[in-house]
C-alpha cells in the first residue's frame, strides 16, 4: 500500500513491536517490525530513528518519510506492507485491515 505524504513527515509503528531491520535494503531505506503473534510490518522509504532489537509501542515514531519511492505521484509516499510468518515464507496481507475492524453488514436478498 502506498500512502501519500511529505518528506520529513514522521512515520509511526502500526502496533507494539520489536525492530528487526532498520537500514538500507536493495538501495532503499527500510524499517521492519515484528509484532506479537507473527505479524511483520515494513515501512519504506524511511530514515530510521530506531535500531534493531529496540522495542517500540503502538504509535511510536520509527523514522521520517524520505522522498524517492518510485511510482509515487506525491512529494513522498510511504510504502507500507504487512505479512504473516517468516520473511522467507511470508503471506502478504492488506495492511488496511490492521487499522480498524470493519463491521460486516449483510443486506437482505430480497426487498
Amino acid at each position: 500500500m502506498d500512502l501519500a505524504g511529505r518528506p520529513g513527515q514522521p512515520v509511526y509503528a502500526a502496533g507494539a513491536a520489536t525492530v528487526v531491520y532498520a537500514g538500507m535494503l536493495a538501495g532503499r531505506q527500510l524499517v521492519s517490525l515484528a509484532h506479537p503473534g507473527g505479524l511483520r510490518t515494513t515501512y519504506e522509504p524511511v530514515e530510521a530513528s530506531v535500531r534493531v532489537g529496540q522495542r517500540v509501542a503502538a504509535g511510536a515514531v520509527i523514522g521520517q518519510l524520505a522522498a524517492g519511492h518510485s511510482g509515487c505521484a506525491a512529494a513522498a509516499c510511504l510504502h507500507w506492507g504487512a505479512m504473516w510468518g517468516p520473511a522467507s515464507r511470508a503471506d502478504y496481507v492488506d495492511p488496511l485491515g490492521l487499522l480498524a475492524s470493519t463491521p460486516i453488514r449483510l443486506k437482505p436478498l430480497h426487498g
